[in-house]
């Protein structure tokens, strides 16, 4: 892990990366390390509660490079759980429309990858933070509305199966900014042809950011608190 800004380059400019865990909101993620700064400080992007891995934070004079930072490719690993959906495309919710995994195939799964590579059209999950109509999908979702999404353009520049241990399909995926990967593990399913829902999901690089440089909230805490205590 790389050595960690000083309190003079964070308050003048700094990049933060953050390994968001498990279960927490970005938002927790980087509000846990705000309290403890005294700088200035935005985010280029979030996760899902149940996504682990990398997240971007600028502080200083760096808050003006966000947007450069959300327009960065992205690389993502994960399971896809096939033989069930679920509303969210995740654990968000339970599974249901159980199919039999009978008679799927290695092969089969293998070949299907080449369909979601490239260009591609996606539809977001109706359980996302889209508006539509000047309301969060996610909201006219949980309020029982009937939602149309647009489907989008977004590029699959990598699609690899790395293990297969059904009904569990491991991955890695690299992708243009707006990809929704539980959309793609929903799709992914529906072509196998039983069904699919993405059980767990780790961002792994931004650009040429790495999780891997990422300090937990906990480790960040521990950095800041100590520096900070004496500063005015």
């Amino acid at each position: 892990m790389k050595q960690l800004p000083t309190p003079e380059e964070l308050i003048e400019g700094s990049v933060i990366l953050i390994d968001k865990p498990y279960e927490w909101s970005s938002f927790q993620a980087i509000n846990s390390i705000k309290r403890l700064m005294k700088a200035k400080i935005g985010h280029a992007g979030t996760l899902d509660p149940l996504a682990t891995g990398l997240l971007i934070c600028c502080t200083g004079a760096f808050t003006k490079k966000i947007s450069d930072y959300q327009r960065q490719p992205k690389e993502y690993t994960g399971i896809i759980r096939l033989g069930a959906t679920t509303a969210t495309y995740d654990l968000e919710s339970q599974p249901e429309n159980f199919q039999s995994i009978e008679g799927i195939t290695e092969e089969q799964i293998k070949n299907t990858v080449a369909q979601f590579t490239g260009d591609i059209q996606q539809i977001p999950p109706i359980h996302s933070a889209i508006k539509k109509d000047g309301k969060r999908a996610y909201a006219l979702a949980r309020e029982g509305k009937e939602i149309v999404l647009e489907p989008r353009t977004v590029t699959i520049t990598e699609f690899e199966i790395t293990k297969i241990e059904l009904p569990e399909v491991h991955f890695r995926v690299n992708c243009s900014t707006g990809t929704y990967i539980r959309s793609l593990a929903h799709d992914f399913g529906q072509a196998v042809g039983c069904g699919g829902f993405l059980k767990e999901l780790r961002r792994t690089k931004i650009g040429e950011f790495n999780v891997d440089d990422a300090p937990t909230p906990q480790e960040w805490m521990r950095h800041l608190k100590p520096t900070w205590e004496d500063r005015p």
